[in-house]
């Protein structure tokens, strides 16, 4: 079962991925494609999400490994966030294809977090439009293949539907 949970900055994304996750009852391994942060905000945050979950839960920082780490992971499996493995990877060029075939052949269900940036002004920088299209793009793969697509705003959450089973 792969669950795609997008939402902009403090819109709950990343606690209802954690619900999500939760709900296997089985110990959950997070993957954090990053190392920890230096900058002192975003650490913060971090550890705020750490210390919302439960103990026996084991948090991977993998950087841009997330397709070979994710593979290697048994067991449920949160990844938090998409938008973080793009901003780690030079000229935020991942290989959605190796996270793709992770996916397909996880036995574990895996609930992926990310940014939804389209939502918010133009950005008014090159690197901030290429970053805000590749993210989206990236958004646009993992969203065809996932079981569940959610969409949350606010901290309310809506189930985002496939195009082909929407009325005309």
């Amino acid at each position: 079962m792969i669950t795609l949970v997008i939402g902009g900055v403090r819109s709950g994304k990343s606690e209802l991925g954690a619900r999500l996750a939760a709900r296997h009852n089985e110990p959950v391994t997070v993957v954090v494609p990053t190392t920890f942060p230096t900058d002192p905000d975003l650490a913060a945050r971090v550890r705020a999400h750490q210390a919302r979950r439960p103990a026996t839960w084991t948090t991977l920082e993998c950087g841009a490994a997330l397709p070979a780490t994710l593979a290697a992971t048994a067991g449920p499996a949160l990844v938090d966030s998409l938008g973080t493995w793009l901003t780690e990877s030079p000229g935020f060029d991942v290989d959605s294809t190796a996270l793709l075939d992770a996916l397909a052949t996880r036995a574990g269900p895996t609930v992926l977090v990310t940014e939804e940036v389209g939502l918010s002004v133009h950005p008014p920088t090159e690197t901030g439009r290429r970053f805000a299209d590749a993210l989206g793009a990236l958004n646009t793969t993992i969203a065809a293949v996932a079981d569940e697509a959610l969409l949350t705003v606010a901290g309310r959450v809506v189930r985002l539907h496939q195009p082909e089973c929407e009325d005309p």
